[in-house]
């Protein structure tokens, strides 16, 4: 068997014994116990292991990038319920705050590649840097990167913070102590030392486009700035017409749906008109809900690969 998928929810782990059925997502086995229950040896036959897996997402995005199902990688998002805005706020102390268990079993089975993903936000930098620092402990490169869905042509924000851990390499701390950037190097303030030994710092801008910015050039020597010809046209709407605009890409069919509280909100194309006691409504809605958005995860797959 290419993959393993360990979900707790029963409804979630026949939908997924239903994609790998279709083909959708790798060939492999649903696993519906706790991970907390699962062993080491229960996954030494995998190539894959996609821990709360949910509806597959996490395997339909490797595939979407071009990451073949025996390409050894484990992923997992691990429950946002301790640190989302829309639990209680529990966090470390939440009996649903599994990275414990997540990371034992990646320090036993070393895998090459971890990605993982979380919720966004303020309240969630402590795992986070838990995550890291408990990833780098095991000898892995970490990497994340939060951005919203709308990032992917999505047509609402969803904010989420990916991130990887990459087997065999330095942690940061490690890097930058071989390459001498410690405090100020030369003179130099640490991101400028590091910008120098080839670590990109981060660029800002303002709202209004005067912030720091890297010149490009075109094929001809062109500077490609804030000229008219480096600048995609962006659809105008009327003050008066508050309706949402367009969307490219994935959700370009989706019908936008007028609510009581004066917001619009985007359905997949033929819900409306929403039926009361429509079969599996609310598993379904529930499934969704806790996916990942495959689009975001499949660009960070490909930037991953790319790296």
């Amino acid at each position: 068997m290419a993959a393993y998928y360990n979900e707790i929810d029963p409804y979630a782990a026949q939908w997924l014994r239903n994609l790998i059925s279709a083909g959708h997502i790798a060939p492999g086995v649903v696993d519906e116990r706790s991970i907390e229950d699962v062993h080491p040896d229960d996954l030494r036959e995998f190539t894959q292991c996609h821990f709360f897996a949910g509806i597959g997402v996490w395997s339909y995005a490797l595939r979407q990038a071009g990451w073949p199902d025996d390409r050894p990688v484990w992923t997992g998002s691990c429950p946002c319920q301790p640190f989302s805005a829309a639990g209680a706020g529990a966090g470390f102390a939440d009996p649903r705050h599994l990275w414990p268990s997540f990371a034992w079993l990646i320090k036993q089975c070393a895998p090459p590649v971890v990605i993982g993903e979380q919720v966004a936000s303020k309240a969630v930098g402590p795992w986070v840097d838990l995550v890291h620092a408990d990833v780098e402990a095991m000898g892995y490169a970490f990497g994340a990167v939060p951005f919203p869905s709308a990032g992917v042509g999505a047509p609402h924000i969803r904010d989420r913070a990916y991130w990887v851990g990459h087997a065999g390499s330095q942690g940061l701390g490690e890097r930058e102590r071989e390459r001498g950037i410690l405090g100020r190097a030369g003179g130099a303030v640490k991101g400028e030392a590091a910008i120098g030994a080839g670590i990109h710092a981060g660029r800002m801008a303002d709202h209004q486009g005067g912030g720091r910015r890297e010149e490009r050039k075109d094929g001809g020597g062109q500077s490609v700035g804030d000229s008219a010809q480096g600048i995609a046209a962006r659809p105008v709407h009327s003050c008066g017409d508050m309706r949402p605009g367009p969307v490219n890409g994935f959700w370009r069919e989706a019908d936008w749906l007028g609510c009581r509280d004066g917001k619009w909100r985007p359905v997949r194309p033929g819900s409306f008109p929403l039926a009361n006691g429509a079969t599996t409504r609310v598993g379904r809605l529930r499934a969704y809900g806790n996916a990942v958005n495959a689009s975001a995860a499949k660009e960070f797959i490909a930037a991953y690969m790319d790296a």
